[in-house]
């Protein structure tokens, strides 16, 4: 098979994919809890190596106290990382929100830039904190957030054989929708925390077990995709 059909083939899965995902969670909101772009940008960078949960614990009383770059920049250290402490790494993210509330003030005007090379210049932010904020706060897509839930399961449904989250955004911004990028993410994350978990998925109740290389099934996944697509590639 020439390289053409096996990207188009996995293009194919791949909007396949995304259809039963968008019928199996029709919603797929950010599930950060902020107000404004600067407060979502903070809150993205409290949840590395934390869930949004636990960061939907802590924003409640940082953004009373400090509700915009202004006041992160000029709060006091140490209670900034007595607020943020059960997020975990609370010296580095303090550290960060605050390095990079303070260059919002000092270059954008206290404003969240609406660009990736802008933002990347912030501390704290890499690719994956700015394709939210871009498209949670300014509906720009301009990649596919990569965390642990989409790394997974991106290499488990065969659209990658990478495992770095950058070649992983670029093999999948080349497979969706752009307009797609960013909630093809979230219901990655949702189906990696319901279903398909790193340990034990639970292969038998997947909506993807028959077009998944790896499902682990009494009876062998489909191997082929004669006519899984409606006329219409991908749905709204």
């Amino acid at each position: 098979m020439s390289i053409v059909r096996k990207l188009a083939s996995k293009k194919q899965r791949a909007l396949e994919i995304l259809i039963r995902l968008k019928r199996l969670y029709p919603e797929a909101p950010c599930t950060l809890n902020y107000a404004t772009p600067v407060q979502l940008l903070v809150a993205t960078i409290l949840s590395a190596q934390c869930t949004d949960e636990r960061v939907n614990q802590v924003t409640p009383e940082l953004f009373r106290r400090f509700p915009d770059a202004v006041a992160i920049a000029n709060a006091d250290s140490a209670e900034l990382e007595t607020i943020i402490r059960p997020t975990g790494f609370y010296r580095n993210k303090a550290k960060n929100i605050q390095a990079a509330c303070r260059m919002l003030v000092q270059e954008y005007g206290g404003k969240v830039p609406a660009r990736m090379e802008h933002l990347l210049k912030l501390p704290g932010v890499a690719r994956k904190t700015a394709n939210v904020v871009l498209a949670h706060a300014y509906d720009i897509h301009v990649g596919v957030t990569v965390d642990t839930h989409v790394k997974r399961l991106t290499y488990r449904l065969g659209l990658t054989k990478h495992t770095d989250p950058l070649h992983i955004e670029r093999d999948l911004m080349r497979l969706l929708p752009q307009e797609d990028w960013e909630n093809w993410s979230i219901r990655l994350i949702y189906h990696g925390r319901a279903i398909c978990k790193a340990r034990n998925p639970a292969c038998d109740a997947c909506v993807l077990a028959d077009i998944c290389p790896s499902a682990n099934l009494s009876n062998p996944p489909l191997q082929e995709l004669p006519s899984l697509l409606p006329t219409q590639t991908h749905t709204r």
